[in-house]
């Protein structure tokens, strides 16, 4: 019995040592985490051209010979040094590259925010910005915010191209239309200018299982159609109503932007692929960002600027497990949206 309880009282020992280095080694990265983030919100700024350069050179290295390879870095070192030198005396036209990648909600809006108002307090009347943008869509508050923040940069007379690598439907081309240029990849996905809602009913399921819903308003119109309630026809021809209001609105915002569009024929809630989009002149140009980017970097420095918001760990893991829920949701609801354009 002593032996067993000795034993018992040695694996309880074990055990609790192991549990606190287990804690000691995740509070020891915890820190150094905390302490290599830093504790403000920043605004991150990266010279492309040259990231350009860094993906050339291992290649440079792999393909020409020793005394070749060698012979090129001195003349690019060369050229560096009086590009360097000339910038003093010449500054170089700069491009502002931004990146928006969308959801349902438009969540990337904020970061937008932030960073067009960096930009707008250096950036000169007639400087150059290019947004990569990937959205197709979702709410129309939070798109409308969107567009409005790529507004700011044509206000202040800056010129704006917008890149769609991939897609900018529906709220994504309602923040595409604002710029000047649009360039379009071969399948990229534009258009659907038209307005969706779906809203499930269980009204009748409720009633076969002797549920009741009661709904009480005031004002006629305070709720119309409801997922659990009888709709009755007012209800079907108010919503319907708002709706077509909306899509209204949408179509006006894009002839403002975009008065060349024949809107009988763009605004149906189609999509077009790249193409398609061009002679529709839902774009103006089709290639892709990376080439744009490419073609330009001779002549002008290429600043890729990033939003990044500081948030400590415990927020970070507290935001994960409460976020979950909602985020999962997101996906899907992005995936059915997303559905639809494929």
């Amino acid at each position: 019995m002593l032996d067993t309880l000795m034993e018992y009282g040695l694996f309880l020992a074990e055990a609790v040592t192991i549990v606190i280095a287990v804690g000691a080694i995740v509070l020891i990265i915890a820190a150094a985490l905390h302490k290599n983030q830093g504790g403000d919100d920043v605004i991150e700024v990266t010279r492309l051209n040259d990231r350009f350069d860094q993906l050339t050179l291992p290649l440079k290295m792999a393909a020409l010979p020793g005394k070749a390879f060698k012979a090129e870095r001195k003349a690019d070192k060369k050229v560096r040094k009086a590009d360097a030198k000339d910038a003093v005396e010449t500054p170089r036209s700069r491009i502002y590259v931004l990146d928006f990648k969308g959801d349902i909600r438009a969540s990337g809006a904020s970061s937008l925010r932030e960073e067009i108002s960096a930009i707008l307090g250096l950036a000169e009347a007639g400087e150059q910005v290019l947004v990569r943008l990937e959205n197709s869509g979702g709410t129309v508050h939070d798109h409308g915010l969107a567009a409005s923040q790529l507004a700011r940069l044509k206000e202040h007379g800056l010129k704006l191209t917008v890149a769609v690598d991939k897609v900018a439907a529906s709220g994504g081309y309602m923040m595409a239309c604002i710029a000047d240029h649009i360039l379009a990849a071969p399948f990229a996905v534009l258009g659907s200018i038209g307005v969706l809602a779906q809203v499930p009913n269980v009204h009748r399921l409720l009633e076969g299982h002797g549920v009741d819903v009661e709904m009480f308003k005031g004002g006629a119109f305070k709720r119309t159609v409801t997922m659990l309630g009888e709709n009755t026809d007012a209800d079907r021809k108010k919503f319907q109503s708002e709706i077509d209001e909306i899509h209204h609105l949408f179509k006006q915002f894009v002839a403002q932007h975009r008065p060349q569009l024949d809107l009988e024929t763009v605004a149906t809630g189609e999509h077009w692929f790249g193409h398609d989009a061009l002679a529709l002149q839902l774009c103006d140009t089709i290639g892709t960002s990376d080439d744009w980017l490419m073609a330009q970097r001779q002549d002008a420095d290429l600043l890729h600027v990033r939003y990044r918001q500081h948030e400590s760990l415990g927020k970070r893991f507290g935001l994960a497990v409460s976020d979950t829920p909602s985020r999962a949701l997101d996906r899907v609801l992005q995936r059915l949206w997303e559905s639809r354009l494929g």
